[in-house]
């Protein structure tokens, strides 16, 4: 519940952003360089005199949008390659998991630099790096969920009245092992907010560097934390809220799915 009322916080500040933020994200404030926090500026103000506070409400929408739509396009593609292997098997489903082999094989953030050195840096390639990243994870997830169904008395029953593969995927297989995936994917959020800033944070965020992005605020604030450390605490304090809320969620979704843990 902690973890959800946090997450609740931060979707809120995202969707009201505009009427929350005391000051617009690019609004600037001549003569306030570096201004430490005070009442006017609660997170002070940046090297071009911007609000700090405005810019991480600001940033939060791109943040969190980037980070749900990366893990639902993820979930998209890992679990059509978990579906298929786990309920065709034989050839399809060794193909499926060499591809999820590879994949795994590379660790996440270099894979994904790459791919958004390769696609040109921006918000929908960030997206896309971040979900082929977590992709193989899913796909691995959903085939073992399924592979542990194929010898339960259900599926074993429907295969002898004669239910087609199709049937026995949709009706049998998916309901019955989504539980994991969806806890995966929601701890999977909590990743790929902090991939997210990490790219922004390497150079490879949005195109336009004055769009407020946490992880290029934190680029920008780095240069300058002797003279404006409240930069990097405010920002980083926002990934790390956002990241906790949905770790917490998670597990929290865990315990309230698995009937074995709520013994």
């Amino acid at each position: 519940m902690v973890g959800l009322a946090i997450i609740v916080v931060f979707v809120l500040v995202a969707v009201f952003a505009p009427f929350i933020a005391p000051y617009d994200a690019l609004a600037r404030d001549p003569g306030q360089v570096f201004k430490p926090p005070s009442l006017e500026h609660l997170v002070g103000t940046d090297r071009q005199t911007r609000d700090v506070f405005s810019r991480i409400l600001y940033g939060a929408r791109i943040s969190l949008f980037v980070a749900v739509g990366s893990v639902i396009m993820g979930l998209s593609i890992g679990g059509t390659m978990g579906a298929i292997a786990g309920a065709f098997g034989g050839r399809i489903d060794a193909v499926l998991m060499r591809v999820t082999d590879v994949l795994l094989a590379v660790p996440g953030i270099l894979l994904a630099i790459a791919i958004v050195v390769a696609l040109d840096r921006g918000l929908p390639q960030i997206m896309f790096a971040v979900a082929v990243t977590n992709a193989p994870i899913f796909a691995r997830i959903l085939r073992g969920s399924m592979l542990s169904l194929h010898s339960a008395d259900y599926v074993m029953a429907a295969r002898a009245i004669g239910a087609t593969r199709g049937r026995l995927l949709f009706r049998h297989f998916l309901p019955n092992s989504l539980t994991a995936l969806i806890v995966a994917a929601t701890l999977a959020l909590a990743t790929a907010v902090i991939d997210v800033a990490g790219l922004g944070f390497l150079g490879l965020g949005p195109a336009d560097p004055r769009i407020a992005e946490w992880g290029t605020m934190l680029t920008e604030a780095s240069s300058f934390y002797r003279q404006a450390p409240w930069i990097i605490v405010g920002t980083g304090l926002a990934i790390s809220l956002t990241a906790i809320g949905f770790n917490l969620l998670g597990d929290g979704l865990r315990e309230a799915l698995d009937p074995r843990l709520r013994r």
